[in-house]
């Protein structure tokens, strides 16, 4: 796909570079660590019994070596997913990059939202056009959606009513919770179906769909990102319908490993301290789903609160001790939360003095 060169796209102009790094200014760190570490501060002080903590002086550390390597395994996954999908435009160094301010970015905006609001934006400033940007965006959004299609029906296989936490909800909150569950998985379904259909089968029928949509009355405020939305389908189209059957093979499985990996993270740092047998790993693996319903709908940037707060309705059975799980928590925040809002602080000025200088 070409551009015209003499037309200047959104993510070139200094109102869309302002932005960008206004969404991203240390400041906004603030609030999302004074709500997560609140939150945990509040678990500790309600429930700390003396000798509550005394399973951490028996921690299996292989499972924290373990633990460490599913980290690196998973962000190694992200940074070669990445430039596979951006066919091979970005080189290792610009992957990392690429991968941390995403992560960053995650950490920083809500979780509704999540750093792919400002992907394309990123990879545009490391020389991949704003046409191509979008495609490789909407390619990581489609694998990661399909993803979840797939794994859902195996994990209830897997767990069936012990995918949702009987024992610490009530029937009417588990009701609703399974609401959620289910309209979320066919919210995330359909999204995909649509995505696959605009970019393999008819992309300028969706747009029409969308802009008919979205003149509703009730919707007609975001008829214009609704346009927007069906144009980079479009345009995500063109770029992609010639990429060969390995392109495709090998974006799915590097999807499938990294969002395993992710998964896996809970149930290693649980058996750290805990004992525990295949099956009960394999729940902990299968209630990651219905944890992520809650996350999806988070309003809190990078779901600060609500992450923390729902933690031990969904894991506290298989940890033991209120104050237990409190720690759990924090580790866990720890690991896949704040260790990317310091890693962000570290790559972002380097990555805006690089990109931008060029």
């Amino acid at each position: 796909m070409t551009e015209n060169p003499r037309t200047t796209s959104p993510a070139d102009s200094p109102e869309d570079d302002a932005h960008f790094l206004q969404r991203l200014q240390p400041s906004r760190l603030v609030l999302p660590i004074v709500i997560g570490l609140g939150v945990v501060g509040f678990m500790f002080w309600r429930s700390y019994k003396p000798g509550d903590l005394a399973p951490l002086a028996n921690a299996r550390w292989e499972w924290l070596l373990i633990t460490l390597l599913v980290l690196l395994a998973r962000d190694f996954g992200y940074i070669y997913r990445i430039r596979h999908i951006a066919e091979r435009e970005l080189n290792y160094r610009q992957s990392l990059d690429v991968i941390m301010i995403w992560e960053f970015a995650s950490c920083v905006l809500p979780s509704a939202v999540g750093g792919t609001a400002v992907a394309s934006f990123i990879l545009h400033k490391e020389g991949i056009t704003l046409g191509k940007s979008m495609a490789y965006v909407m390619v990581t959004a489609l694998m990661d959606n399909l993803y979840y299609v797939l794994m859902v029906p195996l994990v209830i296989l897997v767990a069936g009513a012990g995918l949702y936490p009987h024992e610490a909800l009530q029937g009417g909150f588990i009701a609703t919770l399974r609401v959620l569950f289910v309209v979320s998985y066919v919210g995330v379904t359909a999204y995909a179906g649509l995505m696959l259909y605009a970019i393999f089968i008819n992309p300028r029928s969706v747009r029409r769909v969308l802009v008919r949509l979205f003149s509703m009355l009730v919707l007609k405020r975001w008829r214009r990102k609704a346009y927007h939305h069906g144009q980079e389908m479009a345009r995500a189209s063109v770029q992609l319908r010639g990429n060969p059957a390995i392109y495709w093979w090998r974006a799915a499985a590097s999807t499938f490993f990294v969002w395993t990996a992710r998964y896996l993270v809970i149930g290693c740092l649980i058996a750290a301290f805990v004992p525990m047998g295949v099956e009960t790993f394999l729940f902990i693996f299968a209630r990651n789903l219905t944890y992520k319903v809650l996350l999806l709908l988070a309003i809190t940037p990078g779901g600060a609160g609500i992450v923390e707060g729902a933690f031990p309705t969904f894991f506290g059975k298989f940890i033991g001790t209120a104050t237990l799980t409190s720690f759990m928590v924090l580790l866990y925040r720890v690991v896949t939360y704040y260790l990317y809002l310091v890693l962000g602080t570290i790559f972002l000025p380097r990555w805006v003095a690089r990109v931008f200088r060029k």
